[in-house]
């Protein structure tokens, strides 16, 4: 490779038509859409629904194009992740994990080719996610170990959360070395002995997301599959809290298929009504209206906060850090406001729906709640009063977000 090779600018996932790109995958997305019902009553993990999207390359579209991906925008993906939602809001969360991971390679492109990576992302493989320690870990620790083992080295530990994980040919994992102390991620393969996966997650929506426990016990990592924490891209926690948005955003637009159908095709009507049959009833064409409109805004406003994000990636290749630094405060704050705001929408929308229709909508056989029970999940994570604090600790006093933070155990 030459001086002048070497300082070419590497190809970039900077968009491509958005029609042709969803078109490939929204057969697959109906497919997924016509058994999530059953899956949501008889809890059964989308195994195969995974496989799908696996199959038809939906995990490498973040990829660039000169190595067989679809060389999507981050605005894209997320649309993309919208309308998977919208089939099944478990499935985008399972796949959370992957795509953070596959913008961590993005990234890291800019100092050195991901080419082994970018393969196997385009040859189907996904990444599962392993951060998350409970019990008395406190803020700060971790528990979960990097050592030398012979020739190798291995990781000990257990987590909570590993979305995804189960799922996938690798995991994303959060660890520390024992030799130095310092915070890495570990891609450690799946496919290997030592790791046990459960599916132990039960909150009361996302019920098959494949969260649960992972534990490694001398689980083999290479030496090139050992990560510097420090530095992993910038705008890792609006990237995550963006899934979730497109998580809530296609819930939102679930319930208002979901419902909307149950209107047009209802008979009954109560004698306190305003038309002959409920689909005129000008007063249910408000409450659908209303809860349309919400879910718009919910929408709009995610992709608006995914192409902050997509400036804050692009600007990693721009060498210029001033410009750099400017774009992730950006998409970390648009990432918060949003998710102050959308949470707001979303449950409004899934809720006041219901006065559309009667008590037949509560049937557990159409399991409607659903919907609000999976975005209220959603937006219980990164909790949103401390977000709404760090927007207005920079709008008064010019206090720069915080890119990374931690749970644990507090002090007693």
């Amino acid at each position: 490779m030459t001086v002048q090779q070497q300082h070419l600018p590497r190809p970039l996932s900077t968009g491509t038509d958005y029609q042709a790109l969803a078109e490939r995958f929204r057969p697959i997305f109906a497919r997924i859409a016509a058994g999530a019902l059953e899956r949501e009553q008889s809890r059964s993990l989308p195994f195969e629904q995974v496989k799908w999207l696996k199959e038809a390359g939906f995990g490498a579209v973040r990829v660039p194009t000169p190595y067989g991906g679809a060389g999507a925008s981050l605005p894209q993906l997320f649309e993309l992740l919208i309308e998977l939602a919208e089939a099944d809001s478990n499935l985008p969360q399972a796949l959370r994990g992957h795509f953070a991971f596959v913008e961590d390679r993005l990234n890291a492109q800019a100092d050195a080719p991901q080419d082994t990576w970018f393969k196997r992302f385009v040859e189907g493989e996904l990444v599962g996610n392993a951060w998350t320690e409970i019990g008395s870990v406190k803020i700060g620790q971790v528990g979960t170990r990097v050592s030398r083992l012979g020739e190798h080295w291995v990781v000990n530990g257990t987590k909570y959360y590993s979305t995804g994980s189960i799922f996938a040919d690798w995991i994303d994992l959060y660890a520390q070395r024992d030799d130095n102390g310092a915070d890495v991620i570990a891609a450690v393969r799946v496919q290997q002995p030592g790791i046990t996966q459960s599916d132990d997650w039960d909150g009361f929506g996302q019920r098959t997301t494949g969260s649960g426990t992972s534990v490694f016990e001398n689980v083999v990592v290479e030496p090139e599959n050992l990560l510097d924490f420090a530095t992993r891209f910038k705008y890792q926690t609006a990237f995550y809290q963006l899934v979730l948005l497109a998580v809530q955003t296609g819930a939102g637009r679930a319930a208002v298929r979901d419902i909307t159908e149950e209107v047009r095709t209802r008979t009954r009507i109560f004698s306190t009504g305003n038309a002959s049959h409920v689909s005129q009833d000008v007063q249910v064409q408000q409450v659908v209206g209303k809860a349309s409109a919400q879910v718009y805004a919910a929408r709009a406003t995610t992709l608006r906060a995914a192409t902050a994000l997509q400036i804050a990636y692009e600007s990693r290749f721009a060498h210029d850090e001033v410009a750099e630094r400017e774009a992730n405060i950006a998409a970390e704050l648009e990432s918060a406001q949003a998710q102050v705001v959308i949470a707001d929408l979303v449950l409004r929308a899934t809720s006041d729906l219901f006065n559309a229709l009667s008590a037949s909508a509560t049937s557990t056989g159409k399991a409607l709640d659903r919907h609000w029970r999976n975005a209220r999940t959603a937006a219980s994570h990164n909790p949103i009063i401390y977000k709404e604090r760090i927007i207005g600790d920079w709008e008064i006093n010019n206090t720069e977000p915080p890119y990374v933070w931690q749970i644990g155990a507090g002090s007693k």
